[in-house]
């Protein structure tokens, strides 16, 4: 598993799913800050990463576009930092594994998650 972090979220991320064994990369990193959306979307489908994020847009790509793949896990928290949802994130993604893998939207809050099967 991959996981690409998206710009709107802290690349310390990356040391916590590190720290899981998880590989990970923050996109600034890879590309441009101000990147649009769609470019981070087709990179990580690209190159099989799973996009994390806190923007709802890449929810609305995969619906419009009925994609199979990435997968993306977003949070709907007002909690961002990995020192404050990071075991709500990591257990979702452990649950949820074979989802993810197979591709699915993942959307994480404080008191649920939910997930849904692509395409959309």
């Amino acid at each position: 598993m991959k996981i690409l972090v998206d710009m709107n979220l802290s690349a310390k991320w990356v040391d916590f799913f590190k720290k899981k064994d998880i590989n990970a990369v923050h996109w600034s990193f890879i590309g441009a800050s101000d990147a649009p959306d769609i470019e981070i979307f087709k990179y990580a489908k690209t190159h099989d990463y799973i996009i994390f994020t806190n923007d709802l847009d890449f929810g609305f790509i995969l619906a419009i576009t009925h994609g199979r793949k990435p997968s993306v896990i977003q949070t709907r928290t007002g909690l961002l930092g990995h020192d404050r949802i990071g075991d709500i994130v990591f257990s979702a993604i452990t649950l949820l594994s074979s989802d993810l893998e197979k591709g699915a939207l993942v959307t994480i809050d404080q008191n649920k998650t939910r997930v849904s099967l692509l395409p959309l």
